[in-house]
């Protein structure tokens, strides 16, 4: 039995900013291969009046322009009505940090519905169909178009079938808490910098422990953050005193 393609729907005022989404690379071929559905609305498409107003001023004065909820309302409405509901996500500044949990979190729903607002937001009423308002970081962005991207590029990764070898998802950066190893190729010696030798030993156990040790100290050099909140397993607890024994011998 063939397993249920992921649908992924976005609703903006823009829709032809996702036209080169899924024109490259694995995102493409996960189009091709039947594993993605994605689909890019024009919320103007979903307005009453025939000028396809999508914001007007907010109420109180002074709070600029503010998304009208219907339109927003009327595709869910449309899209829901087979009995099976999206997972709606909001973006926003206001939403939980997006990070790589929370992409895998959303990798699992086989049904998302992005919402992009613009402006000073959506009219709060919103939130009634909202499962999670998702902010990519402390900042602000024009619009809700390109950390919808982002995410989406994100989270694809971890569908089965999306990137070929899933052995690189699960090495990537934070896949389990830690940063990636340093990667090396062709030359081996560039401006005096030369390949770690372990790397040509074709010895995979040396090279696998090398690059664990690599991996933790990258994460205690570059995020510290990240490492200070890790609990340690026994073996990650072993690399750590050797790299510290190297350190403290390569100082002498």
């Amino acid at each position: 039995m063939m397993e249920q393609k992921m649908k992924i729907k976005v609703l903006s005022i823009f829709p032809n900013m996702f036209n080169t989404l899924f024109e490259y690379g694995v995102l493409k071929k996960s189009i091709e291969k039947g594993i993605v559905d994605f689909e890019a609305i024009n919320l103007r498409d979903y307005t009453d009046d025939k000028h396809h107003v999508t914001d007007i001023p907010g109420y109180g004065g002074k709070s600029g322009m503010v998304m009208k909820v219907e339109p927003f309302f009327k595709y869910y409405e449309e899209y829901s009505k087979d009995g099976e509901k999206p997972y709606v996500i909001m973006t926003s500044p206001q939403g939980i940090k997006f990070d790589n949990s929370v992409s895998r979190y959303l990798s699992e729903k086989k049904k998302l519905l992005f919402l992009c607002g613009r402006y000073e937001g959506i009219d709060a009423r919103i939130e009634k169909i909202v499962d999670k308002e998702v902010s990519i970081g402390d900042f602000v962005v024009t619009g809700g178009e390109i950390p919808a991207m982002l995410m989406i590029d994100s989270l694809l990764r971890f569908v089965p079938g999306v990137v070929g070898d899933n052995d690189s998802v699960i090495n990537d950066s934070f896949y389990n808490g830690l940063l990636d190893y340093s990667q090396y190729t062709k030359p081996y010696d560039f401006n005096g910098e030369k390949v770690p030798e372990i790397l040509l030993s074709g010895n995979h156990l040396k090279i696998e422990k090398y690059r664990k040790k690599n991996s933790l100290l990258n994460t205690i050099l570059k995020r510290k953050d990240l490492f200070i909140k890790r609990k340690l397993s026994e073996e990650e607890k072993e690399l750590l005193t050797e790299i510290i024994g190297e350190l403290y011998n390569n100082a002498k």
